[in-house]
C-alpha cells in the first residue's frame, strides 16, 4: 500500500521516465563448433528489441500466460494482483512483494536494481505506467524479450533459442517456447540444460496456463507434451566457455576493425560431442579422487594437424573461469622424459641400447627412483616404460641438457626451459596445451603443429574476414628415431607405468608424469592423429595424496578416450618419414629461465 501511495505522489509531480538506455548494442561475436552449434557469445549483452510480429503467436503468448495474464489489459501494473499479494503477504507477516507485471519487470531491467525497498517498488510502478503511455504493448513485450536473462550466458530470447535449441526464436516449437518462458521464474532452477526435471515440471505449468488463456488448445498442449525436448546439452554449454575465452582475444585481434563494428561468427575446431565426453570424464574423475586431494583437472585434445577438438580448463567453469589448459604453468614431471629420450635416440642409441639403473650423482644432486630398489642393467625401452629417474638424469647429462631443451622446443614446447640437472625429470614449467602440441608431433608422423581453434571468421550474413591457412607439413622428427620413440611409448601403456590407460584394440602410446611431493600429475597419450593431454592437481600447488600419473590422470585419460575414439576411424600411429631433422643446438632462451625447484633435489618421482 505504501508503494502505491508513493507512486501516486511521484506521478503527481510530472513525468518521471528517464531516457531509455541505448537500444543499439555493441557488436557481438558468436562462436560455433565445427558443426555450427553455438558455443557462446561474447560482446554486446542484449540484442535489439524483438519484433513480436515475426514470432509465432504462441512464443510471446507463453510469457504472457505465465508471467502476466492481464498484460494486454492493464496500464502498467496489475491492481488485482497487487491486492492479492498484499493480503497474502500480510497474512504471513511480511511486506508485500511480487505481482510484478511484464512492464514492471522491464522498468526494473531498464532503469532500476533489484533492491526490495518500498521506494524502489514505487518508482518501478511509476516507470511502468509511463512506459505504457509511451510505447505500444508489442514494443514493450519486444523490448522485454530482448533483455531478460535465460541462464547459461543467454540474454534475450534469440540468444536463448540458439543456446538451448540451436535455432532462431521464430523456429521454436510450442514446447520449446514454454520451456523458455518457464525459465523466467529462476534461470538457475529451471534451466532446461542443467535442470531438465525441474524444467519439464515448470514447462507443464506454462502449457497449462497457455490453455487457460486460450493461447493454445488442449490438443496442442497434449501434442507438445508428447514431443521429447531436444535440449542442447553438449559442449556448447558451460564447459566450452574455457575454449571460447581462449579464442576471444585471438578472434578480435585477427578480425581487427570488423570486430568493433560488425556482428561476427567464429567457426571453430571444437567438436561439441567430444567436449561433452571430456567434461563428463573430468567431473567423474574429480569426484572419484576428491578424497585424495585432487581438486582441479585440465584436458586438451588435438587432431593430427593441431586442431583443438576438446578443451577442459577446470572442473567447473561457473566456480572458476581460470583456464588451466592454457594458462596454468606446472611442472611436467616424468611426462617430460620423452624429450630426453628423443635427444638420446637422435644421438645414435636405440630402444635396445643397454643402460644401468644404479645410484648417480650429478654435481651436488643425487636423484632417486620412485621404487627404492635399483634394477641394474636394463634397456632404454625398459627405463622409459618404468620411468627410471637415475637413467633419465644420466642420459640428459651425457647428451647435454641444452640439446634436450632444443629437442623439446623443436617438437612444440614454447615455454623457457631450465637446464639444471633436474630438468631431465620435468622441473620445467609448461602448460597442457603446449604439451599436447609437442606430443602431437609423435602422433602424426613427426610434423610440428601449433594448436589452434579458429577455422574461419565471417561477418553475419556477409563476407569471410579470416581463414586459417591450410596446414603445412614441417617434419621435425625423422625415422628411425620417431618409430623407436613411439615403440618405447607404446610399452609405457602395454607394461609400464601407464597400464591403466590401455584400451584394447587401439594403437596407443603415451607417458605418465608426477612431480615432487605429488603436486602435479599428468598423462600424455596418443593414437594415430589424435593426442590428448590431461593434468590434475591443486591450484595452490599443495600436495595430493600419493596421486601419480598412472592413477587419476590415466583413469581420466582412458575414460575420455574410450568415448572419443569411437567417433573416429581406428588409425595406427604413423611411422613417419626418413627425413633428417634440424641439427640439435641450444636455442637462445634455453637456460635463460631460472632453475626450477632447486630446493627439492628429489623432485624426481616418476610415473
Amino acid at each position: 500500500m505504501f508503494a502505491l501511495l508513493t507512486a501516486a505522489s511521484l506521478l503527481s509531480q510530472g513525468p518521471q521516465l528517464p531516457p531509455l538506455p541505448p537500444i543499439r548494442r555493441d557488436p557481438q561475436i558468436t562462436y560455433v563448433d565445427r558443426s555450427g552449434a553455438v558455443l557462446g557469445v561474447r560482446g554486446g549483452k542484449f540484442g535489439p528489441p524483438v519484433d513480436v510480429a515475426r514470432l509465432p503467436n504462441y512464443v510471446p503468448a507463453a510469457f504472457v500466460a505465465i508471467e502476466d495474464r492481464r498484460f494486454y489489459s492493464h496500464d502498467g501494473f496489475d491492481a488485482m494482483g497487487i491486492a492479492r499479494a498484499i493480503v497474502s503477504d500480510l497474512s504471513r507477516g511480511r511486506p508485500a512483494q511480487g505481482a510484478s507485471t511484464i512492464t514492471q519487470q522491464l522498468a526494473r531491467n531498464l532503469f532500476l536494481n533489484a533492491d526490495q525497498t518500498m521506494e524502489r517498488k514505487a518508482r518501478e510502478l511509476v516507470y511502468a505506467v509511463e512506459l505504457e503511455q509511451t510505447y505500444t504493448k508489442n514494443q514493450i513485450l519486444g523490448l522485454y524479450l530482448s533483455r531478460v536473462y535465460f541462464g547459461s550466458g543467454a540474454y534475450g530470447i534469440e540468444a536463448a533459442a540458439h543456446r538451448f535449441y540451436n535455432k532462431p526464436a521464430a523456429k521454436l516449437t510450442i514446447r520449446e517456447a514454454a520451456s523458455l518462458a518457464a525459465v523466467m521464474k529462476s534461470p538457475t532452477n529451471y534451466n532446461p540444460a542443467e535442470q531438465p526435471e525441474r524444467s519439464a515440471e515448470r514447462t507443464r505449468l506454462v502449457l497449462d496456463a497457455m490453455v487457460e488463456t486460450g493461447a493454445i488448445t488442449g490438443a496442442q498442449r497434449a501434442k507438445a507434451l508428447a514431443q521429447p525436448a531436444k535440449v542442447n546439452h553438449g559442449g556448447a554449454g558451460v564447459a566450452a566457455q574455457y575454449f571460447v575465452d581462449w579464442l576471444d582475444d585471438q578472434a578480435r585481434r585477427v578480425a581487427g576493425a570488423q570486430a568493433q563494428s560488425r556482428d561476427l561468427v567464429v567457426e571453430t575446431t571444437l567438436d561439441s560431442a567430444t567436449e561433452s565426453l571430456a567434461q563428463e570424464a573430468a567431473t567423474a574423475t574429480l569426484a572419484r579422487y576428491k578424497s585424495r586431494g585432487v581438486a582441479q583437472a585440465a584436458l586438451v585434445t588435438l587432431d593430427g594437424v593441431g586442431r583443438v577438438r576438446a578443451m577442459i580448463g577446470g572442473g567447473d567453469y561457473q566456480q572458476s573461469a581460470f583456464d588451466r589448459a592454457v594458462n596454468a604453468h606446472r611442472q611436467a614431471g616424468s611426462s617430460w622424459k620423452p624429450f630426453v629420450y628423443l635427444a638420446v635416440l637422435e644421438a645414435g642409441r636405440t630402444p635396445d641400447s643397454p643402460v644401468v639403473d644404479e645410484p648417480v650423482t650429478i654435481g651436488n644432486w643425487t636423484p632417486s627412483n620412485y621404487e627404492p630398489e635399483f634394477l641394474g642393467p636394463i634397456t632404454l625401452e625398459t627405463a622409459l616404460a618404468h620411468s627410471i629417474n637415475t637413467v633419465a638424469a644420466r642420459l640428459a647429462d651425457e647428451v647435454g641438457r641444452p640439446v634436450v631443451a632444443a629437442a623439446a622446443h623443436r617438437v612444440g614446447i614454447v615455454s623457457p626451459i631450465n637446464i639444471d640437472p633436474a630438468m631431465a625429470l620435468g622441473t620445467t614449467l609448461v602448460t597442457p596445451i603446449e604439451m599436447a602440441q609437442a606430443y602431437d608431433t609423435f602422433a602424426n608422423g613427426g610434423n610440428r603443429v601449433s594448436a589452434y581453434g579458429i577455422e574461419r571468421i565471417r561477418v553475419v550474413g556477409g563476407s569471410v574476414v579470416y581463414q586459417h591457412p591450410a596446414p603445412v607439413s614441417a617434419v621435425v622428427v625423422a625415422n628411425p628415431m620417431l618409430s623407436d620413440l613411439n615403440r618405447m611409448l607404446r610399452t609405457v601403456i602395454a607394461s609400464g607405468t601407464g597400464v591403466h590407460a590401455a584400451i584394447p584394440g587401439y594403437d596407443l602410446a603415451g607417458k605418465t608424469g608426477t612431480t615432487s611431493d605429488y603436486k602435479d600429475a599428468w598423462f600424455c597419450g596418443f593414437t594415430g592423429g589424435l593426442t590428448t593431454v590431461v593434468w590434475m592437481g591443486r591450484d595452490d600447488a599443495t600436495p595430493m595424496v600419493r596421486i601419480v600419473g598412472g592413477s587419476a590422470p590415466a583413469d581420466f585419460w582412458r575414460s575420455f578416450m574410450v568415448g572419443a575414439l569411437k567417433r573416429l576411424p581406428n588409425q595406427p600411429i604413423p611411422a613417419g618419414v626418413p627425413v633428417a631433422p634440424p641439427p640439435l643446438v641450444a636455442t637462445p632462451d634455453d637456460g635463460m629461465a631460472p632453475p626450477i625447484n632447486e630446493a627439492h633435489p628429489d623432485a624426481n618421482i616418476p610415473t
